[in-house]
């Protein structure tokens, strides 16, 4: 599916140990041969050893906590796509001005090069016809699409990003380990580290005069926009696999950080020969697709036809020139590792020199010389597939058992072409924070962007180091630490702002039918969550209370739980109502499986925030944060006995939900996205208020049986204490429904819902019709007549069978108009098909949420 961009190169199985090459022969970052501290660590070094333990003990607390607050993460596919916390080790990677300058100009004339191996390949194939490279190595390769042959990039650099792995051998030179270049990722997982460690040691970062990141991104966004059609302003989307993918928050703070619409590919469809993006105000003509979505999975109609994270027609669109999309399609050929060994003499053929970063020394298995030496030292080699897949794994042979390396040795005997080795190099060894700054492997992912006229390189990148276990493999999905990288300025660097220009300016971003509809969504999950959490903490405290309800009392209010939650059959069931109820109680709170629950709806609304996050507030993510940490909890709190739950133990989460409702009242802008969040909460408040009324009022009860039901409600729509105050008597049925159905100047009755949303639909596009009133419109109108007209005495009375039958009609008609409603907005304005697809794949029309 998505980019496997962070999973790094040196890898050995979970708990194997490092060589001992690593300890023997490793270069020191910080300090010398000698044990000196190197001069350009020695300031860093001795602030950091001013730090008692309990000092640093905060200091990692410190950053632990604004990544968490920032909801930094990363989604790890062998846990099933879970979001992992980001790690960040507090002590930086230096690197000296005259290193990095030696670094810089090596990976620009690398970006350079790949930038006409690209074109070549693509083109006349030169290095293939002159045997430069072998053709079995391009044409035999994954990464190679023949669809895309001939196409051509506006400009001499279709090669708009470039990433670089690095490690530095025990001569201290930098050495190349691998190239990304189909979707390379890191980036912003870079800018994310360096502006942690701005805040964590602002005064130690100030005076090490650190070269700033701006200039980078600054770069890629002029870049993009450089790709206009006829020299204007394009409007450019960053294209993402979704919120499952590895690097999903990268996607997300890019596209907040360049300014673009994050979209997904059923947000974008081809039409008329262009791609175009489906928004409420109509289609809108995309320009630039800046993709984080694999070559193979772009296109189902030409690459991968059973992909559901691509655009139908993409390629057939930039074939005709009238889309780019960056970086270009089949640019993953340029990853196959064993393309090292061969880019000396492509540099020799297309620069005319020898390269000045040099490559670890790599052999390709598909070359019979290089097949018999890698197996003839198969201990000694790092042996990587020439193509970077979910399952694919490097492993080092020498730390393989005997039989493992044996199962190696046939694998690479039987698929010779689809492996090549690099003889291992200790990768230097960085401080850790830690009590004493122990090193650990650490290896350099540096960025190249396309600039006017050569590339421009991110001064430092995206440092990892090896886990704490000793193990040897250095990748995100094991969990290795990530290191901000500082190249040391001589002297204070001034910041680097881009301006926009004049053309820039009131841009705006388009909403995809997608984003309102999870906005939407996320406006029904809070409120079906809180109205759950409401009932549920009143029903804990009831049954659990001094004084329990009589049997009649008692049913109801379980019934209630089941009718409100729609968690059927449930209490409906005579024999659950009937006997100990903490077993289903426990279930419509915790089961996540369950739809209707707490743990569901909460999980539902957690997943809808994370579609839209872009929209959200900074602060929206600690709340995010206290409602997960909530539902950990939980079942450990409600305990496994009845008289042991307290019903206190539901509040935090009510407390959370009520913060989040805040939070977007006060900070969201008020634009299209706005009016679906409202418009959802009002359609599920008016949902849940009616669903509670008819559950507990319509059927007769007398006493203290029926104060309990009334109170029970209001109680829920936070409403007693202004019914008592209002109308200076106890409990009664139709003061509480003039109060809860009616009452405009009460924010939890139905007709104030009815009222705001009516606000909303009139500034949703497309149902402001003029005279002519659209279907929600006309819905909504007939359920709040038939508020308006009914007659509350009557609603109120008894008949024959002891039920309020006119206030169940008039609860079940209103609440089946509301329905409509909801209905009536998701067919007019979210997208439900999912464009055109290749005949013959077997595709179930279904697009993923």
């Amino acid at each position: 599916m998505g980019s496997q961009d962070q999973n790094q190169s040196l890898q050995t199985p979970p708990g194997r140990p490092v060589p001992p090459a690593a300890a023997g022969f490793a270069y020191t970052e910080a300090h010398s041969p000698g044990g000196e501290v190197r001069p350009h660590w020695e300031y860093l070094l001795g602030s950091l050893g001013e730090f008692n333990p309990d000092e640093r003990g905060e200091r990692q607390r410190m950053v632990e906590r604004i990544l968490r607050d920032d909801g930094v993460t990363y989604n790890d596919y062998t846990t099933g796509g879970s979001g992992r916390d980001w790690r960040l080790d507090p002590v930086p990677l230096l690197l000296d001005s005259r290193e990095w300058q030696n670094i810089e100009s090596g990976v620009r004339e690398r970006a350079e090069l790949l930038n006409l191996v690209l074109q070549d390949l693509y083109g006349p194939r030169s290095l293939v016809r002159l045997g430069i490279i072998p053709p079995e190595l391009v044409f035999g390769h994954p990464g190679f699409l023949r669809v895309c042959d001939g196409i051509s990039l506006p400009g001499d650099q279709p090669l708009i990003q470039y990433a670089v792995d690095m490690l530095r051998g025990p001569d201290g030179r930098a050495k190349v380990i691998s190239d990304r270049t189909q979707v390379p990722s890191g980036a912003g997982y870079a800018l994310q580290n360096r502006i942690v460690m701005s805040r964590v040691f602002p005064s130690l970062f100030r005076d090490s005069h650190v070269h700033r990141l701006s200039l980078y991104f600054n770069s890629l966004r002029a870049r993009l926009n450089a790709l206009g059609p006829n020299g204007g302003l394009p409007r450019v989307v960053m294209l993402t696999p979704g919120i499952y993918n590895e690097t999903y928050y990268e996607h997300l703070f890019l596209a907040n950080h360049l300014g673009y619409s994050l979209v997904q590919g059923n947000d974008l469809t081809v039409r008329d020969g262009y791609v175009w993006l489906k928004t409420l105000n109509g289609l809108r003509r995309i320009d630039v697709i800046l993709r984080r979505v694999d070559d193979n999975y772009c296109d189902p109609v030409e690459l991968k036809p059973d992909s559901q994270l691509g655009v139908a027609g993409l390629l057939e669109v930039v074939r005709a020139g009238r889309v780019v999309v960056a970086n270009p399609l089949g640019s993953g050929v340029l990853e196959n590792t064993a393309l090292l060994k061969y880019l000396p003499a492509a540099a020799r053929h297309l620069l005319g020199r020898e390269p000045a970063l040099e490559a670890v020394p790599t052999r390709w298995c598909g070359d019979r010389e290089d097949l018999a030496a890698v197996l003839a030292n198969l201990e000694q080699m790092v042996i990587k597939p020439v193509w970077r897949a979910i399952d694919s794994r490097t492993v080092h042979a020498g730390s393989l058992s005997k039989a493992e390396r044996e199962t190696l040795r046939a694998a690479i005997q039987a698929r010779p072409g689809d492996y090549c080795a690099q003889e291992y190099i200790a990768p230097s060894l960085a401080p850790v924070w830690g009590q004493n700054e122990a090193a650990r492997p650490a290896i350099l992912r540096t960025f190249a962007v396309a600039g006017e006229s050569s590339y421009i390189v991110m001064p430092g990148g995206l440092t990892r180091v090896a886990p704490a276990d000793g193990g040897f493999e250095i990748s995100n999905r094991a969990g290795s630490p990530s290191k901000d990288t500082w190249v040391l300025a001589s002297e204070p660097e001034l910041p680097e702002v881009l301006v926009a220009t004049d053309s820039e300016r009131g841009a705006g971003a388009e909403l995809p039918s997608r984003v309102v509809e999870n906005l939407f969504w996320m406006g029904r999950y809070m409120e079906r969550a809180e109205y759950a959490l409401r009932l549920l903490r009143i029903v804990f405290g009831k049954l659990t209370g001094a004084s329990p309800p009589g049997a009649e009392s008692r049913q109801l209010l379980l019934r209630a739980v089941t009718q409100l939650t729609c968690t059927y059959p449930g209490f409906m069931d005579e024999a659950v109502s009937g006997g100990d109820p903490l077993q289903e109680l426990r279930s419509v709170v915790l089961d996540g499986d369950r739809p209707g629950t707490v743990a569901h709806s909460v999980t539902s609304l957690l997943n809808t925030v994370d579609q839209v996050k872009d929209f959200m507030s900074g602060d929206t993510q600690r709340i995010l944060n206290d409602l997960s940490d909530h539902m950990q909890v939980l079942p450990e709190r409600l305990g496994s006995e009845f008289g042991l739950v307290r019903e206190e133990e539901l509040d935090a989460l009510v407390t959370s939900l009520l913060a989040l409702a805040g939070l977007v009242q006060e900070s969201m802008i008020r634009g299209q996205g706005w009016h679906f969040l409202q418009a959802g909460r009002r359609i599920e408040r008016a949902l849940q208020t009616l669903s509670l009324m008819r559950s507990l009022w319509v059927q007769n009860t007398s006493g203290e049986d029926q104060d309990l039901l009334l109170e029970t409600v209001l109680l829920c729509m936070d409403s007693l204490i202004t019914h008592r105050r209002r109308y200076q008597r106890y409990l009664d049925v139709a003061n509480g429904l003039e109060h809860l159905l009616l009452d405009t100047e009460n924010p939890r009755s139905v007709m104030f819902q009815f009222d705001d949303l009516k606000l909303h639909l009139d500034r949703i596009p497309g149902f402001d019709e003029g005279s002519r009133l659209s279907l929600p419109q006309r819905l909504l109108l007939e359920a709040g007549t038939n508020l308006q007209l009914a007659d509350l005495p009557e609603l109120a009375a008894i008949d024959r069978k002891y039920l309020r039958s006119a206030l169940d009609q008039l609860l079940s008609r209103s609440h089946r108009l509301v329905g409509a409603i909801a209905t009536a907005i998701s067919d007019s304005c979210f997208d439900h098909t999912g464009g055109p697809r290749p005949l013959g794949t077997g595709w179930s029309g279904e697009e993923p949420r």
